[in-house]
């Protein structure tokens, strides 16, 4: 009897995913487990194994496709039904060796050679999304790529190195990444009639598809007002400067997001309606007694928000860990749903990028998001109008955007004065839980 699987519910609101890759067709015998599909969420790509060991009989989805949960992916024939319909011939070295002579007559000597380096291998590859990614814009098949991972395992640069070898990165990967964009962006494009110029269309996939849905809902359902203000951090950076070294050499990172989210978990604690959202059908404001922070990111794969979990009750070292370890998680695509999930307020950031304040839409269904700019030195004046000297100082420009259906002006502005006089004295900071 054929057996049907279904896209499984994914949990936490999450309704469809993109397929990024099939890695079976029709007629392939699987083992249970095995990994026949990935799938992205707008939370993280996730490989999705067989749920029985047998032979594929149809494949209905295909890598671009947008598939919502119960939705049937491929259709399987248990193993007692398969062994029924057809044995597969054995392979033996003879039959491998003229299988590849036969290849050689039309790829040429040296093609063969590299895939005689590789052992043929029996079933998909075990590989991260990341790296099945990696694979496809290079043009590698990875079943050709001798794995050094653990498990047997191809790794990135398992992938790259062969690529390499095989002559087919000229001028660096990512002149190749590159290309293939330009590429694919190519095909897409489409004339205008009546010679206006070009157009194209990209499809609107995966974590863009799911940032676009979630603005809509927050902007549409909550009212957004914006405080803003500026905190010298001269003192901050002068502490982060001397203590940076001996964090890294402890595996973190002493960035600034991990003082800002320290000094944001006393002022949640303090300011609770901050941490919390509103449930307008029961008409109840949910207070939330724990503090999971989460900080944007602009990644290749688009805003992904990694979330820290309980960081009242961490040690600046411990958030300089954390934060290091999962933000290199999700750079690499190798975030979880957990990662990506579970937030009980956000912070962003475009400093890197310059800019003299933000106004950002709250990540729904929080209450407020905290934005920061990028912080330069200015001139700042100290003292009265009578005995007055002016100074350069570090200054970094806040926001707190929120929703004021639940929260007012005057809280938004004692809650980022908290937040600003921490960040303006370092040893105060040390002292917060």
């Amino acid at each position: 009897m054929p057996v049907e699987f279904k896209l499984p519910d994914l949990g936490e609101g999450i309704h469809e995913g993109e397929v990024i890759e099939v890695l079976v067709k029709a007629g392939d015998e699987v083992e249970d487990g095995q990994t026949v599909l990935v799938i992205e969420t707008d939370k993280a790509a996730a490989e999705v194994p067989s749920p029985v060991t047998g032979a594929v009989a149809e494949v209905r989805v295909k890598p671009g496709q947008t598939v919502r949960v119960g939705e049937v992916l491929i259709v399987f024939t248990e193993k007692d039904e398969a062994e029924g319909k057809r044995a597969a011939p054995p392979r033996t070295e003879e039959s491998e060796k003229g299988a590849l002579e036969e290849r050689a007559e039309a790829k040429g000597k040296e093609a063969v050679e590299a895939e005689k380096e590789t052992p043929v291998s029996a079933g998909p590859v075990p590989a991260a999304p990341s790296t099945r990614r990696l694979a496809r814009e290079l043009g590698i098949d990875l079943a050709k790529v001798t794995p050094s991972g653990p498990g047997g395992r191809v790794s990135a640069e398992d992938v790259r190195g062969f690529a390499e070898k095989a002559g087919r990165v000229e001028a660096g990967k990512e002149t190749v990444s590159a290309s293939a964009e330009i590429a694919e962006k190519e095909e897409e494009a489409i004339e205008v009639s009546g010679g206006a110029g070009r157009e194209e269309r990209i499809p609107l996939r995966s974590i863009r598809r799911a940032t676009a849905q979630r603005m809509a809902v927050a902007w549409a359902q909550i009212p957004h007002v914006t405080h803003m203000d500026a905190a010298d951090l001269t003192e901050l950076d002068a502490f982060r400067r001397k203590h940076r070294e001996q964090v890294e050499a402890q595996g973190g990172d002493l960035s600034l997001m991990v003082f800002v989210m320290k000094a944001a978990a006393a002022a949640l604690k303090k300011f609770p309606t901050f941490n919390s959202s509103l449930d307008m059908e029961s008409g109840e404001i949910i207070l939330k007694h724990y503090h999971n922070i989460g900080f944007a990111m602009d990644t290749d794969r688009g805003l992904l928000v990694p979330v820290i979990r309980n960081v009242d009750c961490k040690s600046l070292l411990e958030l300089a860990v954390e934060f290091r370890q999962i933000g290199e998680k999700t750079r690499q695509g190798k975030a979880t749903r957990q990662d990506l999930s579970g937030g009980t307020f956000t912070i962003t950031t475009v400093g890197p990028l310059g800019g003299t304040g933000i106004s950002p839409i709250i990540n729904y269904p929080e209450a407020a998001i905290l934005g920061m700019a990028r912080a330069k030195l200015q001139p700042v004046v100290i003292g009265d109008q009578k005995n007055y000297e002016i100074v350069a100082r570090l200054m970094l420009p806040l926001s707190i955007t929120f929703d004021h259906r639940i929260l007012d002006g005057a809280e938004a502005a004692r809650f980022l004065n908290l937040i600003k006089s921490a960040l303006e004295e370092p040893e105060t900071l040390l002292m917060m839980s």
